[in-house]
């Protein structure tokens, strides 16, 4: 019996460092060119997570301001391209990198937004770069917007959108486990936290955007899908509870953890543009600028 019982356990055991080498394992493939329309330039960046990004920049006439676009887990920068034309036909300059380990952009494991926080640092200081003078935000779906929230010494963008964002490591792994085995998520959460240290030299600490998010110095949307299952709306809630004002809102009705420019794109457009729109674009001395309540 307890030869059996110790066979399970380490079949178990070997089980979950599998699905933890899946999950940690290089999301990289081959990108190709940009669109025509985009009139992109491939660009690389060097990052502290060291990694050499991979990216697109592009910046139409007489941009008003740019933007740093990062992609959700095991995606790439093409993932982000439909939010890309929305804002470059807008008028926005925009950067599109590959996050390290993802993509054409080299690094050895996913790090759920350590190592991907230094490439947003770097990203955002290459905007900069490129567009001196004009205010930059940050886009980030996912992962990417759990990059901005982690980067050392805070996002230094003027304006932030994070969509889909977890709050803590914990409820992020607990909620996939969840969504597959039910009730087992209580148990088998720790097993898969438990890789962090040994295979990445992370702790569980290290991964918790919400203690981050009170800190921007800088106006914060929030948007989230309000049948989403990976981040659920409770976790969306207390992430912009905890963030400090000026701040919104948007939960889109009946949205799962999706694209949700794809799911809602005239809505989804019109929040983007007018929240960036009123906290980038200066103001003409006597007009008002306000932005549009977002629906509930």
């Amino acid at each position: 019996m307890l030869p059996g019982f110790l066979l399970g356990a380490v079949m178990a055991g070997g089980l979950y460092f599998w699905v933890g080498s899946l999950l940690s394992a290089p999301a990289l493939r081959p990108v190709g060119p940009p669109p025509e329309f985009l009139k992109a330039e491939k660009v690389e960046i060097p990052s502290e997570s060291g990694s050499v990004l991979s990216a697109w920049f592009s910046a139409p006439p007489q941009a008003k301001a740019g933007v740093v676009l990062l992609h959700c887990v095991r995606c790439n920068r093409l993932d982000m391209l439909p939010r890309a034309e929305l804002l470059w036909r807008a008028g926005y300059a925009i950067l599109l990198p590959d996050l390290q380990a993802h993509g054409e952009s080299p690094g050895e494991a996913i790090t759920f937004g350590h190592l991907e926080s230094r490439d947003a640092v770097a990203s955002i200081a290459y905007l900069r770069r490129r567009i001196p003078g004009l205010p930059v935000a940050g886009l980030g779906a996912s992962l990417g917007g759990a990059a901005f929230l982690l980067a050392p010494g805070g996002p230094q963008v003027d304006a932030l959108i994070l969509e889909s964002v977890y709050p803590t490591i914990e409820e992020a792994v607990s909620n996939r486990i969840a969504i597959r085995l039910g009730p087992l998520s209580k148990p088998l959460t720790p097993l898969l936290l438990a890789q962090l240290g040994p295979r990445l030299g992370l702790d569980p600490g290290d991964l918790r955007p919400i203690d981050h998010i009170g800190t921007l110095r800088c106006p914060v949307l929030l948007l989230s899908g309000t049948e989403d299952l990976h981040t659920p709306r409770a976790e969306t809630e207390r992430l912009y509870a905890a963030a400090s004002e000026p701040k919104q809102l948007w939960l889109v009705p009946g949205a799962a953890h999706q694209d949700l420019l794809r799911f809602s794109p005239e809505a989804y457009s019109q929040k983007i543009l007018s929240f960036l729109d009123e906290h980038l674009l200066p103001r003409r001395p006597g007009v008002s600028n306000p932005t549009p309540p977002l629906e509930p």
